[in-house]
């Protein structure tokens, strides 16, 4: 195990998941969106890189990474292939999402956005 791996694994993360005891229903429209990876090479760089965003959470499980967010997640491919050390496409960035929430939007050939306000997406529609 890598010591990179080791920090990641035993540093403290926020989660989005809660305990039923701690749920509180409300009849209210969520502004949250987020993406599920496979955990792979790539969904940890983008990962790594979207958590040190403000007010992303990233949240790692045994065989997935779940990268949550409020009102928009937007994600550059051009930032993240810097970060990762070789290139991110849209395209390589969809095959590693699973599933996502919100409303994605591809703008461009860089650019990737998924919106928790579906009133903000109409503009792309």
């Amino acid at each position: 195990m890598s010591t990179e791996t080791a920090k990641r694994d035993s540093a403290k993360h926020d989660t989005i998941f809660k305990s039923m005891k701690d749920i509180t229903f409300e009849q209210t429209i969520s502004d949250q969106c987020g993406v599920t990876m496979n955990d792979s090479v790539e969904a940890r760089a983008i990962a790594e890189f979207m958590g040190s965003k403000e007010g992303v959470i990233v949240t790692y499980q045994p065989a997935m990474i779940r990268i949550d967010g409020h009102d928009k997640l937007i994600f550059k491919m051009d930032e993240i292939s810097d970060y990762l050390g070789r290139e991110m496409t849209a395209e390589i960035f969809e095959v590693n999402t699973s599933t996502h929430y919100g409303r994605m939007v591809r703008v461009d050939d860089n650019t990737v956005i998924l919106f928790g306000n579906m009133d903000e997406v109409m503009e792309y529609i």
